[in-house]
């Protein structure tokens, strides 16, 4: 059964907590001045955002069907049965077509490096195969991030909101978006205030995308016809003119 993360920003405490285990996992520095940074970079897979009072974590939501994978010319990105969205470095080749096409702009590029990657937060794939919770779920000391069963998770969710309604915003955001994600969020704030876009289709982009790409034959045939008639119509006034030329003469 495909697994899921739950984040409920009501029982953050901005502890940071999980942005350390993210980079400790993903052999990345941390330091007090990282720790200050409020957005997604290449050494930062994971960030809690602050509202005044109110938080927020922005991470990869490893999509149900993801678009970065679709874009991917050479397959560096794959979805698995039992979440994440992992990458394959060794396919890469530095397109950053994954970049432009993701609804939610997580997968970074490491442009300091001589030989860069792309870098996003891929669930903890080697843990979740292992049969352990993610990284950020094991050091999250009020339980506000949790990994599980990705519709147990949809059903706990919706049934907090159910029993305090007066404490959520009334949306479980992952549920729908771009057809599911593998990251589940709930809030007591609309998602937009932390930058999450909140006018994405409920279907998933790849699909849409080849809805566009089908349609290409027709396309291609209309034109030619358009063209086409364009020749014989500019053909045939060159004929009549040149006719009408020697009926002068």
């Amino acid at each position: 059964m495909s697994k899921a993360i739950l984040y409920d920003a009501t029982l953050c405490i901005n502890c940071k907590q999980c942005e350390v285990a993210c980079a400790e996992r993903n052999k990345l520095p941390y330091s007090d001045v990282i720790a200050a940074e409020q957005k997604q970079s290449a050494h930062k897979l994971t960030v809690v955002v602050e509202r005044g009072d109110k938080f927020m974590r922005r991470l990869c939501m490893n999509c149900l069907d993801p678009t970065c994978a679709s874009v991917c010319p050479v397959g560096a990105f794959r979805k698995t049965a039992a979440g994440p969205v992992v990458y394959d470095e060794r396919k890469c080749m530095g397109c950053r077509y994954c970049m432009v096409a993701c609804p939610f702009s997580v997968p970074k590029y490491e442009w300091s490096k001589t030989l860069p990657l792309v870098r996003k937060c891929d669930m903890c794939a080697d843990r979740l195969a292992a049969g352990q919770m993610t990284a950020c779920s094991e050091a999250c000391p009020t339980g506000a991030t949790k990994t599980g069963d990705r519709d147990a998770l949809v059903a706990e969710a919706l049934e907090r909101i159910r029993e305090k309604p007066e404490q959520y915003y009334k949306h479980v955001y992952g549920v729908d978006e771009v057809g599911g994600t593998s990251v589940l969020l709930l809030s007591s704030v609309p998602f937009e205030q932390f930058g999450y876009p909140g006018d994405l289709t409920h279907d998933p982009l790849p699909m849409l995308t080849y809805r566009v790409l089908s349609r290409i034959p027709d396309l291609v045939t209309l034109f030619g016809t358009a063209l086409g008639g364009i020749w014989w119509i500019t053909n045939r006034r060159a004929q009549v003119a040149a006719v009408e030329s020697g009926e002068r003469k």
